[in-house]
């Protein structure tokens, strides 16, 4: 489903959606998984900080179950069937000791890119901050040094109809997102 912009926009950002409903059949390559991880390595970052580091999980491994294992019941109902599970942490202290206090936004630049690249291949990405950051620490034996921000399930799209209830209507429900005038508060183009 093609969002309705104001303006054409690129057709990427156009279709890509967050779905739930994913192939539990279905694996991602490594070439995919590597070039997701790749693009989102190349995202612009405050002072070339690079703030964010990876915890990847393919289905059936011990990383994807330790990720799996943080998530809230709700997402674990359907994160479980995605091919891969990909926990970012961000880094709190800059290379010369500092703190870093924006490095959440840095960490959502990388996502945003490993999230469009996903899309690019054919797959589908569903970012989570519903989970247990201590139960990830723990379980991944994340330093301390590190914060866990989000979780991303990566996979192939399946039959919406798969998932029931609450799960079924928010995947089948309309794209909206609010309109620009209640987003610019000023300068909005005429």
């Amino acid at each position: 489903m093609k969002a309705e912009t104001s303006v054409p926009v690129h057709e990427i950002i156009a279709t890509r959606r967050s779905p739930r409903s994913f192939n539990e059949t279905a694996s991602i390559s490594n070439e995919d998984l590597t070039a997701i991880l790749e693009a989102a390595r190349w995202a612009a970052s405050a002072f070339n900080g690079q703030p964010w580091r990876f915890f990847v999980g393919k289905r059936g491994d011990e990383v994807f179950s330790q990720i799996l294992s943080s998530l809230g019941d709700f997402n674990k109902s359907w994160a479980k069937n995605s091919s891969s599970l990909i926990l970012v942490a961000g880094k709190t202290v800059r290379g010369d000791g500092s703190i870093h206090a924006d490095y959440q936004y840095d960490c959502g630049l990388a996502v945003a890119q490993l999230v469009i690249e996903a899309h690019h291949r054919g797959l589908i990405a569903h970012q989570m901050t519903g989970f247990d950051k201590a139960v990830a620490q723990e379980v991944l034996s994340i330093a301390p040094e590190l914060i866990p921000v989000v979780v991303i399930a990566v996979g192939t799209q399946d039959a919406p109809e798969k998932l029931a209830g609450p799960l079924l209507e928010r995947e089948t429900a309309k794209r909206e997102r609010l309109a620009l005038s209640e987003l610019v508060i000023k300068g909005l183009p005429a």
